[in-house]
């Protein structure tokens, strides 16, 4: 699958300054990540995690303003940057700083938000069953976050409700594992 979303892409005029973008968006515990790193391998992108963006469990409604400090610089072809959250002192971090790049994978749940879609050049969205993505949610996270986990699944579904993610997505992927790509 990481083949066809690179090919897609290198298809499309890029969107981002002079570079391309890649949003792999999708429900948490989907696969998006996995997907992500196939595309690293793949074509050498760089890739940014939402999950250094949000400011912890309630940060999805707020990471907007951590989005233009990244993409809106490099639509310019100058470097962005983002406050990296700390997730296990539960504060901000150090200001990372990512450097025009041919091929940018933005990977996690609102990468493909409206506000910055004419930036996005391909979007990817990747589902698995409800059950499935808890599941590695919690196998990732510890047991204990299954009240964090089940809100966050809330939220999201919520926000992908209102922006319309997997309806605009150029690719639709089945996270489970399964070699056939969802039917669109």
């Amino acid at each position: 699958m990481a083949r066809r979303v690179h090919d897609l892409t290198l298809e499309r005029a890029p969107t981002l300054g002079a570079g391309r973008l890649v949003c792999v968006d999708g429900p948490a515990g989907s696969g998006k990540t996995t997907l992500a790193a196939a595309l690293a391998d793949l074509a050498g992108a760089a890739v940014v995690h939402m999950d250094d963006l949000y400011d912890g469990w309630q940060g999805l409604p707020r990471v907007g303003a951590q989005l233009d400090g990244l993409l809106l610089p490099l639509s310019r072809d100058e470097p962005g940057t983002y406050r990296r959250y700390d997730w296990l002192r539960e504060e901000y971090a150090e200001t990372v700083t990512v450097a025009p790049s041919p091929l940018l994978v933005l990977e996690g749940v609102g990468s493909g938000s409206r506000a910055h879609a004419v930036l996005c050049t391909t979007l990817v969205w990747v589902q698995a069953p409800d059950g499935l993505r808890l599941h590695r949610g919690l196998e990732r996270d510890g047991p204990e976050l299954e009240e964090q986990w089940r809100s966050w699944m809330v939220a999201e579904a919520e926000h992908f409700a209102e922006q319309g993610t997997r309806e605009r997505a150029d690719l639709l992927v089945d996270g489970t594992g399964r070699s056939a790509p969802l039917p669109a």
